[in-house]
């Protein structure tokens, strides 16, 4: 392995503390900025060491953690082999042995005594899917944790009733990939496949490092079936769209295909089968799948086939794709008269009552299986939304829209500027009036007893919807904090969680400084406000020195802003709902133009 790790532009501006316009900006104006060492040249690599000793002779600050170095380390082998040595970092931190050479062996361990192995581990495994992000398809974790509660395998409720892995069942994903479903899981026993032996080893090392019993193949599914003959309590599966070459030929007389061989350009209704294949009689599945698959001609045969069996349950419009749940039939069992079909594009949070309401026979969102039966096996939920709530839906999203409104603050205009004596941020932090907060390096979010503010939550003015477990260096969030993240600033108006990932918080002294007065000079700085990949340096921000008197009356009007940003936010969604739930209406004769 090399001993010149490299580094990319937004590694150096990680370091350095600045955006990536920044580092674009010194290699423009100095000539002396290192040149590229490899890459491409879209994705120019740069020597750490030459970027370290450019960073030093101009004076600009830089701290490259342990973390860093750990990562630059492995890269320095090149992207190709990336993955394999972050998976051999997995064996490491599991066996206590791997085949990394001595140095980044070496500060891998040092790493995880430094925080620990789970933590160490997650940090590279956060870093290796950031740098192969368009290579690596990755479950969204909110619609991962939906799935595995969805079939009972998430550690709380079954889902309303049986056929849930809960407790001590298993769970098994026959296309874990890097095991984003697995670890969301709450099973006695976890069984995976993966087509890469990468990424099979990657998902071994989590799923290890959390205490998991986690049986891990690598292999091709469809041909070389890594659990022949097992039958889990619940599969969970984000299967590769669009796979021409699944093995149609091979499989052509394959036992899987109870419900019809999958043609050629239906992969993925193969997918949906041996998912089928190994769970017991009453265990559920849970896929997800393309929109298309829930309307194309050559999968109607196969659509059918799983209706009248009483296999499909529902099937769930999410963001970008569908989700089908399903349900092993028991031998004898009489199958259901209806169907789940719902639209969750807007809010996930009404997939679980919706079906548990189905489960319990108390559902007002199904279709009659023998409707859809008599047409086209056409289930792409938009199609099937309920024409008696859709007056009713626009009527809540006109009074909504009409109702979001938010005025602007007076404000005088000036014809010169004010001249104010002006300080820092950086002046204020050595005042003992602003204490800067992060998060821990690296902290799951997933799962916990801990709730935690995530920088989706804050960007969208959400209570906290992340959760993980109590451990030391979380940073309590307190009413009056100042959060920020790359693209939003706000004040909390209560506590009660910890900061998440990527956030920073500004904690003031609140007898002598107005947190609304601090977070509006931060937000007008500029969209960028973390100390971590600002393209400004938040110490150097300006703001004026004032009475606490007179910052409040700037933080009041700061305040009115921020309400009507959130308000044009709200109406922008609001609108668009309801142009399309006018259009919907109008098309189909529910609603009328006012005589």
């Amino acid at each position: 392995m090399s001993h010149d790790p490299t580094v990319n532009a937004g590694d150096i501006a990680r370091l350095a503390g600045v955006g990536r316009a920044a580092v674009s900006n010194w290699r423009r104006r100095h000539d002396d900025f290192p040149r590229p060492v490899g890459g491409t040249t879209n994705q120019p690599l740069f020597s750490l060491r030459q970027v370290e000793a450019w960073l030093r002779r101009y004076g600009k600050s830089y701290q490259v953690s342990l973390g860093d170095r750990v990562w630059q380390r492995l890269r320095a082998a090149g992207d190709l082999r990336l993955g394999e040595l972050v998976a051999e970092a997995g064996v490491l931190l599991t066996t206590g042995s791997s085949a990394l050479d001595p140095e980044p062996a070496g500060l891998v361990s040092e790493l995880a005594e430094r925080h620990d192995p789970l933590t160490a581990y997650e940090f590279l495994c956060e870093r290796y899917l950031e740098a192969h992000s368009r290579q690596l398809s990755i479950t969204r974790e909110e619609t991962a944790e939906l799935m595995v509660r969805l079939v009972g395998a998430g550690g709380g409720e079954d889902g309303g009733g049986d056929g849930g892995a809960a407790g001590g069942g298993t769970v098994l994903d026959p296309a874990c990939g890097v095991g984003t479903l697995l670890l969301a899981a709450k099973a006695g026993r976890v069984l995976g496949q993966e087509l890469s032996d990468t990424s099979a080893r990657v998902t071994a090392a989590r799923l290890r490092l959390r205490g998991v019993a986690a049986e891990i193949v690598a292999g091709d599914s469809m041909r070389h079936d890594g659990f022949a003959g097992v039958r889990a309590d619940a599969v969970v599966c984000d299967p590769p769209f669009n796979e021409r070459a699944w093995g149609y030929e091979e499989l052509t007389g394959d036992p899987r295909w109870e419900y019809g061989l999958p043609p050629r350009g239906e992969p993925e209704l193969a997918w949906v089968q041996h998912c089928l294949a190994h769970v017991r009689p009453g265990g559920r599945v849970a896929v997800l799948m393309p929109p298309a698959a829930a309307s194309r001609k050559a999968g109607r045969r196969i659509r059918a086939n799983l209706l009248r069996a009483g296999a499909l349950r529902a099937v769930v419009a999410l963001p970008g794709s569908d989700l089908w749940l399903l349900r092993r039939p028991a031998a004898g069992e009489r199958p259901p008269s209806d169907v789940l079909i719902l639209d969750a594009t807007d809010d996930l949070a009404v997939v679980e009552p919706a079906w548990r309401a189905y489960l319990d026979d108390r559902s007002d969102q199904t279709v009659r299986i023998i409707d859809l039966l008599a047409d086209e096996v056409d289930m792409t939920p938009a199609r099937h939304q309920r024409r008696d709530d859709l007056g009713r839906a626009f009527t809540e999203a006109r009074d909504r829209f009409l109702s979001a409104t938010a005025a602007p603050p007076d404000l005088k205009v000036l014809e010169q500027p004010l001249d104010q004596p002006f300080t820092t941020i950086g002046d204020l932090i050595k005042e003992g009036l602003v204490t800067v907060l992060q998060a821990p390096a690296r902290m799951a979010t997933g799962a916990g007893e801990v709730a935690v503010l995530t920088a989706d939550d804050l960007a969208q003015g959400m209570a906290p919807t992340g959760r993980t477990s109590g451990r030391q260096g979380l940073v309590q969030v307190q009413p009056g904090d100042v959060v920020a993240s790359y693209s939003s600033v706000r004040v909390l108006a209560e506590g009660g969680c910890v900061l998440g990932p990527h956030l920073t918080l500004y904690r003031v002294d609140l007898r002598r400084l107005d947190p609304d007065f601090l977070a509006g000079f931060l937000r007008a700085a500029g969209g960028r406000v973390t100390t971590g990949s600002s393209r400004f340096d938040v110490r150097r921000t300006r703001l004026p020195r004032l009475s606490l008197a007179e910052q409040g009356a700037y933080g009041e009007a700061f305040r009115q802003l921020a309400v009507l940003e959130d308000a044009l936010r709200e109406t922008s969604a609001l609108g668009q709902t309801l142009i399309r739930l006018g259009l919907d209406g109008l098309a189909d004769g529910h609603l009328h133009p006012q005589s």
